[in-house]
Order: C-alpha cells, then sequence, then structure tokens
C-alpha cells in the first residue's frame, strides 16, 4: 500500500459530502462577478463618466485601497477592478473551507482514524482534499472565463484563472496549516488571519501607489490577482507566481502529514486546569466563540473606519453620475448624497453582520454532531440551557460588532455619532430574523441546518446586486433588511423594526421547541 492508497475513494467521497455547499459557493461567487457588467453599463456607460472615474481613483487612495487601481476602461476591465479582489477572497474562503473540512476536521470527529484502518495511505485524504478544493476552483474558472468572454477572451481568462489561482494558495495554506493545530477551529481561524492579512498588505500597497506596483501589493497573493491585470494587458507570468506558492506550499504540507501522528498536531492544544472553571452552559460558549467574535470585531470596526472615511468624499467618488446616485439610495438611503452612501454601506455591514449570526447559531449543530453536546447534556445541563448560552452568544455578538461598526464610522466620518450609530444598531432586527431561521433549520431538521448557509447568501445577493440590477421591489421585500427604516437621512419607522422582532421571535420559539423533543445526534 502506498501513501496515495485511496485517494480516488476519498475524493469521490468529499465531492458528494460537498454537492451542496461547494456549488453554492460557486454560483455566488460567479454570479457576482457576471452580474458586474450589466450594472457597470448603467453606471458608466459613456467615455466620460469613466473618464471622471479614474480621476477619482488617481486622486483618492482610501478609494483604492478599498477595491484597488483601474488599469482598463472596458466593461470587462471595470468588472475585473470592481469586484476581483472580493471574488479572489471568496474563492480564497471555499478553498480553505474544503480542506480543512476533509482534512483536520476528518481526523478531529474520529472518521479518518476509521478510514486509515482500511486500505487508504497517509497522504491520501490531504490529496483528495487538495483535489475537492482544485475542482472547485477550476469549475469557477471556467464559468468566470466563459460568462466574461464577451467582453474578451483572453481577459476573461485571465481573470477565471487568476480567480481559480487565488482560491488554490489559500487552499494550499489551509493544508499547511491544518497540520500544525489539533482542531479545525484554529485551522480555519488562523488560514483567514493569513487571507486577512493579504487583504491588509494589498489595501496598504494600492493606497500608496497608484498602479498596484507596491511592493506591499507585490507581498500578497490579492496583489498578484491586480497585476494579472485581467482586460487591461495581461501579464501572464504572473500565474507563476501562484504556481510556485502552490506548489511549495503543498510540499511543505506533505512533507508535515508525513511527519505527525494521527490526530495530533504540530502545536498541540494546552492543557486545561485540573479544575474546572467554567460553572455554566453560557461560560462555556462564551468560551468557544470568543475567538471567532474577536475576530469579527476587529473586522467591522475596521470596516466602519474605512467605510466612514469614505463617507467624506462620497459626492466626488459619484460626481455627475446620476445612475450610481439612484443605485445608492436604492441601497439605503434618501435625501443627501452623504447619507446615502452611509445608509447603503451600514446596511451592507448588516448583509455581512447575518453570517456571523448563523456560523454562531450553528455552533449549535456543530458541537452536536461532533459527539461533543451528548456528554455534556447526559449531566445535569437541559437543552434549553445549552442552546440558550449559545444564542446569548449570538445575539450579544451580533450587537456587539455593529456597535463597533458604529464606531469605526464615528471614528472615519468624525461627524454626528448618534445618527451612523443608531443606522448600525437599527440593522440588527433583521440579522436576529437570519439567526431565528437557522435556529428553527437546526431545531426541526439537524441535518439541514447547514442550508442557513445559502439563506443568508440569499439575501447577501438580494441586499448586494438586487439594487444594482435595478429588481423590482417584491424582490427586495423578501430579504428582511428590506424592511428597515434608511438611516441616516430617513425617519426611524418603531413599526417595521418591531414586526421583524416578533419575525424572529416565533421560528427561534419554534426551534427551541423541536430541539427540547427531538432525538440528539449520536
Amino acid at each position: 500500500m502506498t501513501t496515495l492508497s485511496g485517494t480516488g475513494t476519498l475524493l469521490r467521497l468529499a465531492l458528494r459530502r460537498d454537492r451542496v455547499t461547494t456549488p453554492v459557493w460557486i454560483a455566488v461567487n460567479a454570479l457576482m462577478v457576471l452580474s458586474m457588467p450589466n450594472t457597470l453599463k448603467t453606471l458608466y456607460g459613456t467615455e466620460s463618466e469613466r473618464t471622471d472615474l479614474v480621476r477619482q481613483l488617481q486622486t483618492n487612495a482610501s478609494f483604492r485601497a478599498l477595491i484597488g487601481p483601474l488599469h482598463d476602461t472596458s466593461l470587462g476591465g471595470l468588472t475585473a477592478w470592481r469586484v476581483g479582489v472580493y471574488a479572489g477572497v471568496l474563492a480564497a474562503v471555499t478553498g480553505l473551507l474544503v480542506v480543512v473540512r476533509h482534512t483536520r476536521e476528518e481526523e478531529e470527529t474520529g472518521r479518518a482514524e476509521l478510514l486509515a484502518s482500511g486500505a487508504v495511505g497517509r497522504r491520501a485524504a490531504l490529496t483528495a482534499a487538495l483535489l475537492a478544493a482544485g475542482a472547485a476552483n477550476a469549475v469557477l474558472a471556467l464559468v468566470v472565463a466563459v460568462g466574461l468572454a464577451p467582453q474578451g477572451g483572453a481577459g476573461a481568462l485571465s481573470l477565471g484563472l487568476g480567480l481559480g489561482a487565488v482560491g488554490m494558495v489559500f487552499a494550499t495554506t489551509a493544508a499547511v496549516v491544518a497540520q500544525l493545530t489539533e482542531s479545525a477551529r484554529p485551522a480555519r481561524g488562523l488560514t483567514s488571519a493569513v487571507l486577512g492579512a493579504a487583504f491588509v498588505l494589498r489595501a496598504a500597497g494600492d493606497s500608496a501607489s497608484r498602479d498596484g506596483s507596491s511592493p506591499l501589493t507585490w507581498l500578497s497573493p490579492l496583489g498578484w490577482l491586480e497585476n494579472l491585470r485581467p482586460f487591461g494587458g495581461e501579464r501572464w507570468w504572473v500565474l507563476g507566481l501562484f504556481t510556485a506558492a502552490v506548489l511549495v506550499q503543498a510540499g511543505v504540507a506533505y512533507v508535515l502529514a508525513g511527519r505527525r501522528d494521527l490526530g495530533m498536531g504540530f502545536f498541540p492544544a494546552r492543557p486545561g486546569p485540573a479544575t474546572g472553571a467554567l460553572g455554566s452552559a453560557a461560560a462555556l460558549a462564551w468560551r468557544l466563540q470568543r475567538g471567532g467574535l474577536l475576530g469579527w470585531s476587529l473586522g467591522f470596526f475596521v470596516s466602519g473606519v474605512v467605510f466612514g472615511g469614505l463617507a467624506q468624499d462620497a459626492a466626488d467618488l459619484v460626481g455627475e453620475n446620476d445612475n450610481a446616485r439612484e443605485i445608492f439610495e436604492r441601497m439605503g438611503g434618501h435625501g443627501a448624497l452623504t447619507d446615502a452612501f452611509l445608509a447603503s454601506m451600514t446596511g451592507m455591514l448588516g448583509l455581512v453582520a447575518a453570517l456571523y449570526m448563523v456560523s454562531s447559531v450553528l455552533r449549535l449543530h456543530a458541537e452536536e454532531t461532533s459527539g461533543r453536546a451528548e456528554p455534556l447534556l447526559a449531566a445535569p445541563v437541559g437543552r434549553l440551557r445549552w442552546a440558550a448560552g449559545h444564542l446569548t452568544v449570538a445575539l450579544g455578538g451580533s450587537a456587539l460588532i455593529m456597535l463597533l461598526a458604529g464606531l469605526g464610522f464615528a471614528v472615519g466620518y468624525g461627524k454626528e455619532v448618534g445618527p451612523v450609530l443608531g443606522a448600525c444598531l437599527v440593522q440588527l432586527p433583521a440579522v436576529w430574523v437570519i439567526g431565528a431561521l437557522a435556529l428553527l433549520l437546526y431545531g426541526v431538521a439537524p441535518r439541514l441546518a447547514p442550508t442557513a448557509w445559502g439563506v443568508a447568501v440569499a439575501v447577501l445577493l438580494i441586499g448586494w446586486v438586487g439594487p444594482a440590477l435595478n429588481a423590482p421591489r417584491i424582490v427586495l421585500d423578501l430579504s428582511p433588511f428590506g424592511h428597515l427604516p434608511k438611516l441616516p437621512g430617513g425617519g426611524m419607522e418603531w413599526g417595521p423594526v418591531l414586526s421583524l422582532l416578533g419575525a424572529a421571535a416565533l421560528p427561534a420559539s419554534l426551534g427551541l421547541a423541536a430541539l427540547r423533543r427531538r432525538d440528539v445526534t449520536a
């Protein structure tokens, strides 16, 4: 038996287990990219509007840090500029989730040990995970290349390959990190930290240079994606950097995988105290989720500072572009353009906060399926008290990150703290509705609980892409965020807020009642 024996079987198993989640991630990413040409044609349909955009980018370092430099004013070039970095981030997240799930998570749950007792080689699981991530990124690259081909074949191909390459760089990063830790959550957290550092390096480099030539930009794989320059005089040699990074990291992961025991890591977990210090289910939930909440809190505060700084130049960024002004107002604001910009950005952070809410609520599902909930519930801890601990963290955590986002806006904008803080906090009822739906799915049908991610992503797309595509009101109203008062700039309306709170309470109550009556997964 070789170290790769059983790879094909494990690959088929991985693809079967990911047959829903991975296609959803790919579809969301591809839709975000492929919807941009028509949107940008509406926003910047004339040469004068595009020239004005280039002028603003040349003089606004904050805007370059947020999105990146513009290398070409064609629709394809505008698409690569507008969504390239964020599509790369999404591809990276997909890759790291796939690899961690089929390597470290399998070892943590004990399934890998059962498989290893058969004819399965030491490096088969790692190989299968990387092949699964490679398949996902290949499909993304193909869909983007074909979908954007009418804008230019070479540019479409380079953007598709660049997105797939970014995904594989962070997939192999996750493969290395998975050998170092003993748990899936630190593996995902550390890889996400590397991705965050890559984004910060790219942003710092782009703010310092107008064409992406800063050394800081070149230190980031996301900066490589920019400097591949799709639709702007493609630099095909940049793909060599991605290839080298993937090969080096994959090689390191293979070496590490052959030098450790199954289930162990090079950074072993610290032993706990001889006497437990956690006196309640809520304290345990806080201990389990505090690291993730810290990362979300930092990200939201920094995002608030960045968006707040951009708000001061919102009128200059839009200029005389009436279409852009209308889209900002449809996304969440009325009245002055600065208020419309602030309302749209706070609404976007609210949509992202819904993702945190789902991840926090579904920690209940992770604890149950991993087998850690069963011995806890065998002690004098009721199911409702156990669930309430995680729900308290989810509700309080979502409020905390939106509060910090509001404070970040206040720091960046430097004016009128109260209105922008209220605009952030008013997003919470809609965020809690999404969390309540996740709890309902978990309580009634735990096997369907991961589909809560699909609900959150659908709401995100409605809020982000819907206004740009001029979607009808009936579609926008499918999202709970579409019923919130538009602050700042609009008047406060308590009726929709209270209705959303009631809409959140009902599915949450039904989910808890179902959890109390069903069997716990063994």
